[in-house]
């Protein structure tokens, strides 16, 4: 059995999915009903769950660990998958992508390499991302420093969104460095990189539309 608990803390909802100590999915919105909504869309189909008002003790520590993150503690958390529940590989990727700090980001390519998965998969899991905002999905990236993508989408808007998230994590870090992710190192870059590179592409397209309207 999977319990669902959701709370209220600075006007923010917070909800956990997770059987005995171990997590199934998180999610964070403004709304109660929709913080519920995303929880149950993330757990394994043909699985009992049930709502509980009162949360284990469990549960408490790790609404307020997952508050503490949204409101930007760098401090990299420590988590307990529940894996009868989120199988391999999908936890390697979330476990990988959950070990990226603040102010750097990594490719879908370099956590495929740690997670013994392709890179397509780490899309669709990042696509989906059911431990928000315990994952900051938003901080993969391409090989190249693109966005790619957010969030499933690839529309200018979601393009924006993940490119504003990215521009306050800025952290002024200048090299390449390393965590570690069950003993392998997952190479991590500054945010910068990514910042500057759609700085040029921006530049780009506008140079390409002033040669349009310049060529009648």
């Amino acid at each position: 059995m999977i319990d669902v608990y959701v709370k209220e803390l600075e006007n923010v909802w917070i909800g956990i999915a997770y059987a005995g100590e171990k997590i199934v999915a998180t999610a964070l919105n403004s709304d109660e009903e929709d913080t519920l909504k995303s929880l149950q869309r993330s757990l394994p189909p043909n699985v009992d769950h049930q709502i509980v008002e009162k949360g284990s003790e469990f549960a408490e520590e790790t609404v307020s660990m997952l508050k503490d993150v949204y409101s930007g503690n760098q401090e990299v958390k420590e988590f307990a998958l529940a894996t009868e529940y989120v199988p391999e590989p999908a936890a390697r990727v979330l476990k990988a992508a959950a070990s990226i700090p603040v102010g750097y980001v990594t490719s879908y390519g370099r956590i495929a390499e740690v997670a013994l998965v392709e890179p397509k998969f780490v899309g669709r899991i990042m696509a989906s991302n059911p431990l928000y905002p315990l994952v900051p999905c938003h901080r993969v990236v391409g090989a190249d420093f693109s966005l790619v993508g957010y969030g499933g989408r690839r529309s200018p808007r979601a393009l924006n969104a993940k490119l504003a998230r990215l521009s306050k994590e800025c952290k002024g870090f200048k090299s390449k460095t390393e965590t570690s992710v069950d003993g392998k190192k997952l190479e991590i870059f500054p945010v910068e990189n990514v910042i500057e590179k759609a700085k040029r592409q921006d530049s780009s397209f506008l140079a390409r539309q002033q040669h349009k309207l310049t060529s009648f």
